[in-house]
């Protein structure tokens, strides 16, 4: 049996790992290199992801393939601090006394944060999924706690579309990252990048005969007498990752379309840290990004030879205009940087990077199975209510598994 699947981000990557070991896979992408928003540079002598990623304590799927694939040795633990800049200063937010001593949140706020967040992994996440997170949080803990802590952190993962996000989302992001020590949260990294993911999966599936078509977007697709063709190749099943209203663009059946935003996020590198060791920095006052991401302050300097940085950004439609130039001259100027101390920077674009969890969005989630297709990507339900690599992964090996029990049947 022949199998197309369209997109080679990384749950097509797991599906065609998963499948290639039975039948012949081949793979559409549309960029000149795998991974999606896994992907990464190669600067120098090392790799950087080109959008910033880490992993969580319960991320079992994945664990389970990179022992799969050998890369065990490389999966290592460390602390990802985060803070906070409003009113023009830098707040750690990490220890008890950093929260303590944090102006914008009273102790009452505090106590009601502190509370919400012992009990965020008991919430109920299919009656609030048609709740905006704005109006839980205004609700339940005041207006204050909201404008000086969750809006910067909404704002740094949705943009403008904040305000149509279900308290869903948000109860599981409190959720899943409560694993935490007195110094900051236990985050995942594979020693040499996330690239080794990537490239561990490609090589079993050229091992097993699959293929991958960089730069091959899909024109067209369609179906006729139980067999489907992409680009005039035909199949015998298809799955699709990409967004299901991209697929009824190019001749795919209609079916509801699912929210999405592009993210733009600008990698640069220079000498010094600004951040002050604060890996996370959600930005509370008005910028043209959300969140500062260092690197370094997450993955020790040395690896790379210079510090790393992300200034991370979302949008809705288009990409604001001159929006690189905006970011880079925003974050010299805020954190009194000369142009020339930064040593390069890269801008990746990606107009439909991800979902967006609005209020009523469970209802929209497909399944694998779907009019003759199969589908799986962050849309799936594993990606619900956080996307994230765990749930790609799922989502991949759960269609895989789909395709495997229908042949079976079959």
């Amino acid at each position: 049996m022949k199998i197309g699947i369209i997109g080679g981000g990384l749950t097509g990557l797991v599906a065609a790992h998963a499948l290639s070991e039975r039948y012949e896979v081949e793979i559409f992408e549309k960029m000149p290199f795998p991974g999606g928003c896994l992907s990464s540079y190669s600067i120098n002598d090392y790799w950087i992801e080109r959008y910033y990623h880490h992993c969580f304590s319960t991320d079992t799927h994945l664990f389970a393939l990179i022992d799969k694939l050998g890369l065990s040795e490389k999966l290592e633990w460390k602390t990802g601090t985060t803070g906070y800049y409003a009113n023009k200063k830098i707040y750690a937010l990490n220890t008890p006394k950093e929260i303590l001593l944090y102006p914008e949140l009273s102790i009452v706020d505090k106590a009601k944060l502190a509370y919400l967040t012992l009990t965020a992994k008991k919430a109920d996440l299919n009656a609030l999924d048609n709740i905006p997170a704005e109006r839980y949080i205004i609700e339940h803990l005041g207006e204050n706690v909201y404008t000086s802590f969750f809006e910067p952190l909404l704002k740094s993962k949705f943009g403008e579309q904040r305000k149509e996000v279900s308290a869903a989302w948000l109860m599981s992001r409190i959720a899943i990252r409560s694993n935490r020590g007195v110094a900051g949260e236990h985050l995942g990294y594979l020693n040499g990048g996330f690239h080794l993911l990537i490239d561990a999966l490609l090589l079993s599936i050229e091992r097993n005969g699959g293929k991958i078509k960089k730069q091959q977007p899909i024109s067209s697709i369609s179906q006729k007498n139980g067999s489907w063709t992409i680009n005039d190749c035909r199949y015998d099943a298809v799955i699709s990752t990409i967004p299901p209203q991209e697929l009824e663009r190019v001749g795919g059946p209609t079916m509801q379309p699912i929210p999405y935003q592009g993210a733009a996020c600008m990698t640069l590198a220079m000498e010094r840290e600004v951040a002050q060791g604060i890996y996370w920095l959600n930005m509370k006052d008005a910028a043209p990004y959300g969140a500062v991401v260092t690197h370094t302050n997450f993955i020790s300097k040395e690896r790379y030879g210079e510090h790393i940085v992300y200034l991370a950004s979302y949008f809705s439609g288009s990409v604001p205009a001159q929006l690189d130039r905006r970011m880079l001259d925003d974050f010299c100027n805020r954190f009194s940087i000369v142009p020339t101390e930064i040593h390069w920077h890269k801008m990746a674009i990606d107009p439909l990077a991800g979902p967006v969890y609005t209020t009523g969005y469970r209802s929209l989630i497909p399944a694998y199975e779907q009019k003759g297709l199969y589908l799986a990507g962050m849309f799936s339900q594993p990606n619900y209510p956080e996307r994230s690599m765990e749930g790609s992964i799922r989502a991949g090996q759960d269609v895989a598994a789909c395709i495997n029990e229908r042949r079976g049947h079959d």
